[in-house]
């Protein structure tokens, strides 16, 4: 009698264990699918276009960098770009910590 008892089936019936199993899974999908839409995906778009900004960079564009200096690209080599930010005075600074090109051509020298 007793094995009779343990071949029972569970409370709630079979069948409806992988139906049961795509409902405990949906919430981590959908939070993955968020996470994805609001944090990832424009981190890398904001991430491909300072690329390309970087990558455009030429002789003569007025930038801004990282730390907020003005300067004005004097030369560009592999990683390194020299900034004029007065006359005569260029500074060294690496490709990746150009913030911006800036959209209106400043004057790098101060009004006295």
């Amino acid at each position: 009698m007793i094995d009779v008892a343990y071949a029972m089936a569970q409370p709630g019936g079979q069948g409806g264990g992988d139906v049961n199993t795509l409902i405990q899974l949906l919430p981590m999908v959908l939070i993955f699918a968020v996470f994805y839409l609001l944090l990832i995906r424009p981190q890398q778009k904001k991430a491909k276009e300072h690329k390309q900004m970087l990558d455009n960079l030429k002789k003569g564009d007025t930038v801004i960098t990282q730390g907020g200096i003005y300067g004005r690209v004097a030369a560009i080599e592999d990683q390194v770009v020299f900034l004029e930010i007065a006359k005569d005075i260029k500074v060294k600074v690496v490709r990746g910590n150009i913030a911006t090109v800036a959209t209106t051509p400043a004057s790098v020298e101060p009004k006295a």
